[in-house]
């Protein structure tokens, strides 16, 4: 779980993060950590959707939802 959760540390760094990026985060370390993969559709489905209903883009700006997807594979 450190090592899942310390992937996505730049998404939670700096201080700058909401309490919706931070628990969305959360969600995806959660899964990886449980399942051992992921993929990245799952993003616009439950759970996620329940805190974003659009999708990733609706609680980070493009880029990071890009980085988010990259990493996700990364780690999968």
């Amino acid at each position: 779980r450190a090592a899942v959760a310390e992937a996505f540390g730049e998404f939670l760094s700096a201080g700058t993060a909401s309490a919706a990026q931070i628990e969305f985060i959360g969600m995806i370390i959660e899964h990886l950590t449980d399942q051992g993969t992921m993929d990245p559709s799952l993003l616009y489905e439950p759970p996620f959707t329940d805190l974003a209903p659009t999708g990733p883009e609706q609680v980070f700006d493009e880029g990071r939802v890009t980085r988010l997807v990259s990493r996700i594979r990364e780690i999968s």
